[in-house]
């Protein structure tokens, strides 16, 4: 079992700048594929960045040059950096751990609470 716990969300003006933080404890947290998810009012479950920690890394394209997501195995944690925010990023962040194919499919076996992302105009 993995338990993941997502903070850093909060409301923020369009251009801003917010960092998601996910810490893992449980099962080996390097051994996991971790990734970013995100749930916008109305629509369904949407990947946006997967990192595995030999280096591979999956970013939305449409998210691409705005998010990074980084992770910090000392501290079982994963990142990830908003930049640039637009009020359509306006979301549920959730934090996920399990396998490069399920997590870039859109499935895994482990989730956090969610974190609320609110972008102002």
């Amino acid at each position: 079992q993995v338990q993941l716990v997502e903070s850093g969300g909060r409301l923020v003006q369009a251009g801003g700048s917010l960092r998601l933080s996910c810490a893992a404890s449980g099962r080996t947290y390097s051994n996991y594929v971790m990734g970013w998810f995100r749930q916008a009012p109305g629509k369904e479950r949407e990947v946006v960045t997967v990192s595995w920690s030999g280096g591979s890394i999956y970013l939305a394209d449409s998210l691409k040059g705005r998010f990074t997501i980084s992770r910090d195995n000392a501290k079982n944690t994963v990142y990830l950096q908003m930049n640039s925010l637009k009020p359509e990023d306006t979301a549920v962040y959730y934090c996920a751990a399990g396998t490069w194919n399920m997590l870039v499919s859109g499935r895994s076996d482990y989730w956090g609470q969610g974190t609320q992302v609110t972008v102002s105009s």
